[in-house]
């Protein structure tokens, strides 16, 4: 029974993570908005060159897996349920390495090697980067 619950709770959080992540992949940030200054604007489908709501999303989804890491898991402040409804279901559902890879790999096809590295560099860095930071913070904060 306990197996069908977590499968319950991973699918759930998983929904979760996925429908935020689709929506966020319909803003497209903008260089300069109607009034010179940068910003962002819903678009119908990608489109910028550089997948810049799939990085965010990736170091935003490393950030808060390794939040929930540093504060829930070593604590216990949340149930092994919950943890696992945040962790496996929405941070799995949310972030996306296919979409990654699908992305760079687009990026080379059409004549964009630079871009192809710069992203794949800079996620991969990024996302680890964030993930210590948000461990770091979800230790600080049980410190407390």
């Amino acid at each position: 029974m306990q197996m069908l619950i977590n499968c319950l709770l991973v699918g759930a959080g998983g929904a979760l993570g996925s429908i935020a992540r689709y929506l966020l992949t319909l803003v497209a940030p903008l260089p300069l908005g109607q009034d010179g200054a940068p910003g962002l604007r819903w678009i119908p489908e990608q489109a910028t060159l550089f997948p810049f709501m799939t990085l965010f999303i990736n170091i935003a989804g490393s950030f808060a897996i390794g939040a929930i890491m540093g504060t829930c898991v070593r604590s216990g402040a949340l149930p092994d349920e919950a943890v696992l409804f945040l962790k496996v279901g929405v941070c799995g559902g949310f972030t996306t390495f296919s979409t990654f890879s699908l992305e760079t790999m687009q990026l080379l096809q059409t004549g964009h090697p630079a871009l192809a590295i710069a992203y794949a560099a800079i996620s991969a860095i990024a996302c680890v980067a964030a993930a210590f930071a948000g461990h770091s913070l979800g230790c600080a904060l049980q410190l407390r």
